[in-house]
């Protein structure tokens, strides 16, 4: 295992941050509605033409080819140079073009990887389900194949900007098997198909990227099975093991910019319970100090992840330390920034309006994307050989 950098790995960080600075947008990232998918759209389609667009993907499907060490130093430089967030792309760059690479057939591959990559279309993720959240195998939305199509009908919940989405990867139940996870099949759904309805839903930092969609007799063509039909579980754990895995590196080194913002804060801003500024506090002082530690210990962990990957084509069960790890140390983080902004943190606009936004979000993620339960199952049964809990 190496995890040096190397002489070429340098000059690559000195062109990206080149880039970066030269390129990133002036203008602020509308945080929701049809102006923000026109900004994530631009933004991807800049660094697709700049050649910084799929640094990690095959140069055959419109990547660099780069390696994951190299993605790694992207990621950081993104962060440092203060690039917009990947927003309503992420489906689509981090989930279901590295599961098509992996997984899809040609023709597949030919239509949407570039289109992907160019910033022309956004994916979402069609996985969970009211009563099938954590427990995707236990999916109910089904799929009758009849003739040359798929009849899809039931419901789908938490599908991040799925108003907004051309294309989306959906699970369906295509058949009943002995195991609740045989009988899933993976498939491109197009979210303009007839008989799709969707609902936002508005969530408590007020935002509107979540929804609930229906499928009433929704018709796909059986060709837009990823893999095969009834195959869809093996295929659904490529796409986890991208999310929980290297999909994941932007938001570690935006945590741990994050972080040292916050020290800035404590240093300026007074302390709530007494005089001089809230760094003064030792209880806070510590705080932040445990949290630069475990950043690093975070981003350790992350080298050696990236460096099995690298090995083995994609990320392993070593993915779900890093998304539990990483989770419970974005909620403690933006936690604390409420302690330092003390009654400040009662005020939803003004100068720390983001620490508060960030906050809330910040609830969800030990529940999405597999839930902290469910990531440490994974640890103890993968990981560490022991028994399963159920």
């Amino acid at each position: 295992m190496d995890l040096s950098y190397s002489k070429e790995d340098e000059l690559f960080r000195e062109e990206a941050r080149s880039w970066l600075h030269a390129n990133i947008p002036s203008e602020e990232r509308p945080e929701d509605g049809i102006e923000m998918r026109h900004f994530d759209l631009a933004w991807q389609s800049t660094q697709y033409k700049g050649g910084w667009a799929g640094i990690a993907w095959p140069e055959e499907y419109g990547g660099r080819g780069l390696s994951l060490m190299q993605q790694m130093i992207w990621q950081e430089e993104y962060a440092l140079a203060g690039a917009p967030r990947i927003g309503s792309g992420f489906v689509g760059i981090n989930h279901a073009g590295p599961t098509l690479i992996l997984e899809g057939r040609d023709e597949h591959n030919a239509y949407h990887l570039p289109k992907i990559l160019s910033g022309e279309v956004v994916w979402c993720q069609g996985f969970s389900e009211p009563n099938s959240g954590s427990d995707l195998a236990s999916i109910k939305c089904s799929a009758v194949v009849e003739g040359d199509e798929l009849v899809v009908n039931g419901q789908k919940t938490w599908t991040s900007y799925a108003q907004f989405a051309d294309w989306q990867e959906l699970l369906v139940r295509t058949s009943k098997g002995e195991k609740k996870h045989q009988g899933i099949s993976w498939v491109i759904c197009d979210m303009k198909s007839p008989g799709i309805e969707i609902r936002p839903i508005k969530t408590m930092n007020g935002a509107w990227h979540f929804c609930e969609v229906f499928y009433d007799d929704v018709r796909i063509p059986l060709k837009n099975v990823v893999g095969e039909v009834d195959d869809g579980w093996r295929v659904a754990m490529s796409t986890l093991s991208f999310e929980r895995g290297t999909a994941f590196i932007g938001d570690q080194v935006e945590l741990a910019q994050n972080l040292e913002q916050l020290v800035k804060l404590a240093h300026n801003i007074p302390r709530c319970d007494g005089p001089g500024k809230a760094i003064d506090d030792e209880a806070i002082s510590q705080r932040l100090a445990k949290a630069r530690s475990e950043v690093l210990a975070l981003k350790s962990m992350t080298y050696v992840t990236l460096s099995h990957t690298q090995r083995n084509g994609k990320p392993g069960a070593e993915g779900s330390m890093i998304r539990l790890y990483l989770s419970r140390l974005q909620q403690d983080v933006f936690g604390m920034a409420m302690d330092i902004l003390g009654p400040e943190a009662l005020h939803s606009s003004g100068e720390h309006r983001r620490w508060i936004e960030r906050y809330l979000w910040f609830y969800s993620v030990t529940i999405s994307g597999g839930s902290s339960e469910i990531q440490q199952d994974i640890i103890g049964e993968r990981l560490l050989g022991l028994p399963r809990s159920r």
